[in-house]
């Protein structure tokens, strides 16, 4: 599909509330077969996510310690996440390392997670995450891992109101640029 229809029905799923101010831009560069095409989500003219380049509004993370390291970050834990250290280390543990053991192993799964998905984002990554997108149901793209399927399911025009607010708690644990779009959806209403 070429990008100017794909683009026109991105756009036809937006919010009502959202449209004009959310957009989706691309740029090819047809002689230049070395050099990458470069796609952004723009909000109110301004660039908020763009593919493949570090320099966005959103922080990206360079390391897994920069994620450890950010108090911004809530990682809520089960008590099934610490039954799981306890049954590892035999009971042996005391009771308020274990918390701190089993957060430990969250965080690290997360930065992997979210190193992964800042790594694949380009021009065609974008375009088959997009095309997937119209080709799947709402509810598999926002509890998919993939951030872009996120963004693009949360500013659609089928997730209502209350949908979003009861998303809350998951959003804590989603990349940095998904919850901006969280926020920004949750500010239409």
């Amino acid at each position: 599909m070429s990008w100017s229809k794909l683009k026109q029905q991105l756009e036809s799923f937006l919010s009502p509330s959202l449209q004009g101010k959310v957009e989706y831009r691309a740029t090819g560069y047809r002689y230049l077969p070395d050099k990458a095409g470069i796609c952004y989500i723009a909000v109110n003219k301004k660039n908020i996510l763009n593919m493949n380049d570090a320099t966005t509004l959103i922080k990206w993370y360079q390391s897994e310690q920069d994620i450890k390291n950010d108090a911004s970050i809530d990682i809520p834990i089960s008590h099934e996440q610490i039954e799981a250290v306890r049954n590892d280390s035999h009971g042996k543990i005391p009771e308020d390392r274990l918390v701190v053991i089993a957060r430990g192993r969250k965080i690290s799964e997360l930065a992997k997670e979210l190193m992964a998905a800042q790594s694949s984002l380009s021009k065609s990554n974008f375009i088959a995450v997009a095309n997937q997108f119209l080709s799947t149901s709402i509810e598999e793209s926002i509890e998919s891992k993939d951030i872009l399927l996120n963004i693009l399911a949360l500013v659609d025009r089928r997730v209502g109101k209350k949908r979003i607010i009861n998303m809350s708690e998951k959003i804590k644990l989603k990349h940095p640029v998904v919850q901006y779009f969280y926020n920004l959806r949750l500010s239409t209403f």
